[in-house]
């Protein structure tokens, strides 16, 4: 069965950092690329940063800068280092695993809460 374990997550104050990791487990076909997600009440989920198989990276205008995606192909776990967090940045992060074929997997979700 296809598992993706997050963990990391936490309540932080302003300024801090956190870093999330993601390990797939279960997963029958080439992992492509791996991305942390994020969504808040009201809104749609958005990407926040992703690595591809060959190494490229995205992110987000918001988060440009301050976080840094990271992969272990090995082990199939990808991390997001999250430095300088603020308020904003407050939401359900969400941790996605492309495969061939474009198929998504995703977590259950983990908290981030940024407090003033």
């Amino acid at each position: 069965q296809v598992q993706l374990v997050e963990s990391g997550g936490g309540l932080v104050q302003a300024g801090g950092s956190l870093r999330l990791s993601c390990a797939a487990s279960g997963i029958s076909f080439d992992i492509t690329a791996m991305a942390w997600y994020r969504q808040t009440p009201g809104n749609q989920r958005e990407l926040a940063a992703a690595i591809t198989s060959g190494g490229s990276t995205n992110y987000a205008d918001s988060v440009k800068g301050r976080f840094t995606i990271s992969r272990d192909a090995a082990k199939n776990t990808v991390y997001l280092q999250m430095n300088n967090l603020k308020p904003e940045d407050t939401a359900v992060y969400y941790c996605n695993c492309k495969v061939v074929g474009s198929y998504k997997y995703w977590g259950q979700g983990t908290q981030v809460t940024v407090s003033s």
